[in-house]
């Protein structure tokens, strides 16, 4: 059994004990994520407002801004563990603690400057691409306001990663929601021109966001350098002191973090693809049930960065029980409120629909009915889903991300995209085929990601 810094032999926390130690940390975490969430359907609820053409290319534009996006963000991500180690091994650490935050914060910075120079080209991109002149114009006016947004965001998720990882992710909670209601108010004015705002229209939607992220940024900012808790780190002491090293190793797990995320988002966005082949019903019936499945994934995803936090203090303290029990209790409660969420759509899937569209509505007739069949597969779906999230997580803990993500690779590119494709086209299932793929991917993703967990003893050999 290890000895931590003080002397004390760990042992680990009780059942228990590591249950309502859980429920406390990722509550706020997966209110947090359901928030951030919610700042992206205001800004399409507003879009509508604009018109049709305003939404398509907002639409693209999102598309082609969310895909860096993602891989920016599984690069932040590996603070998390990083922190979450060090507090475990050592746990009044404050100079290492403080040098991860500054490179979490350099590595921002970095990978900021060639998404910008990416998205500053969205028309020409988007003209690649064979879409339309007009939407290319609009959506390039758009992302040009919201592609700097990614720098404060990327911030801001370094300085929630340094919080949650000291069990204190309230801060993060109470900042997203101010900045939901900020973001309301800026679009209100920056896109239709109220209080005297000129009326930007999409532009100002993106202006929005990129102001709505730097408050998320700014507000945390404040919180660390006035928290009691928080403002011994002196995170931005000594900012531009360099820890290349620390550096590498942030870069080295948190590349495997970022190409895992983006393996899962683009099969997702080849299933709509694939969707819009096939017919406008069936798009648009893929959209309601996976907007529906997106919601609840949210839970299993606080979950799983919770279960970094708890995995990697247990992995730096050298605590065998505590690292099997911090893992196996996030993934039995994020399989079972996914679980419990697959009954809810088996046995209410209109519903759920009808939050939608106009389940009375003639012309929506052939949508809710493919849509009912969709729910179907994403009842089956949301088990698999929420068990690979929280896997994904528990392993991070361990610092193992490597083979995680050639497992995401293998599983939704090796089986899940070419499979739901083959379905969909070759024996005629449409829609329900690319379902079935999706749900195939994500099964063998989740599958081979518990059989390394489960096999987790080459991973602690050096443990402390």
């Amino acid at each position: 059994m290890a000895i931590n810094d003080a002397g004390v032999k760990a042992s680990g926390p009780s059942l228990f004990a590591s249950f309502r130690a859980t429920l406390a940390l990722s509550w706020p975490i997966m209110l947090t994520n359901l928030g951030q969430t919610a700042m992206t359907a205001t800004d399409v609820l507003m879009m509508g407002r604009l018109g049709s053409k305003s939404l398509a290319a907002g639409a693209l534009g999102s598309n082609l801004y969310f895909a860096p996006l993602i891989f920016g963000l599984g690069l932040m991500l590996a603070t998390s563990p990083m922190i979450a180690v060090e507090i475990g091994r050592r746990r009044h650490s404050v100079r290492d603690i403080r040098r991860t935050v500054r490179q979490g914060l350099w590595l921002a910075i970095a990978v900021s400057v060639p998404i910008w120079l990416l998205l500053w080209n969205t028309q020409h991109i988007l003209r690649l691409m064979g879409q339309d002149a007009e939407l290319s114009a609009m959506a390039t006016s758009y992302v040009r306001a919201l592609q700097w947004s990614v720098l404060p965001f990327f911030a801001y998720i370094v300085l929630r990663s340094f919080i949650s990882a000291l069990e204190r992710p309230g801060w993060a909670l109470a900042v997203v929601f101010g900045a939901i209601g900020f973001n309301v108010l800026a679009n209100w004015c920056l896109m239709f021109g109220n209080l005297g705002f000129p009326a930007l229209a999409l532009p100002g939607s993106g202006l929005a966001t990129t102001l709505s992220s730097t408050m998320m940024f700014t507000g945390l900012v404040i919180a660390v350098c006035t928290d009691r808790q928080f403002r011994r780190y002196r995170l931005f002491g000594r900012f531009w002191r360099a820890d290349w090293p620390r550096f590498a190793g942030l870069l080295g797990l948190g590349l495997p973090i970022a190409g895992l995320m983006l393996f899962e988002v683009t099969i997702f966005n080849a299933a709509a693809f694939l969707m819009g082949l096939i017919g406008a019903d069936s798009l648009a019936a893929h959209a309601i049930a996976i907007q529906i499945a997106s919601l609840t994934f949210m839970i299993p995803l606080g979950l799983g960065q919770a279960a970094t936090i708890r995995v990697g203090r247990a992995f730096g303290a050298g605590d065998r029980l505590g690292i099997a029990r911090a893992g196996w209790v996030a993934y039995a409660l994020g399989v079972g409120f996914m679980a419990a969420m697959a009954l809810v759509m088996l046995l209410f899937p209109r519903v759920l629909i009808g939050a939608f569209i106009d389940l009375d509505a003639p012309e929506n007739a052939g949508v809710v009915r493919i849509a009912v069949g969709f729910l179907a597969f994403a009842a089956l779906f949301q088990i698999v889903d929420g068990a690979q999230a929280v896997s994904s997580g528990m392993l991070r803990g361990l610092n193992d991300t490597k083979v995680p993500m050639l497992f995401a690779a293998l599983g939704y590119w090796g089986v899940g995209m070419p499979l739901g494709a083959l379905l969909a086209f070759h024996f005629e299932l449409g829609g329900n085929g690319i379902w079935i793929g999706l749900f195939s991917g994500l099964a063998a993703v989740a599958t081979l990601l518990l059989l390394r967990w489960l096999r987790r003893d080459r991973l602690l050999a050096g443990m402390p």
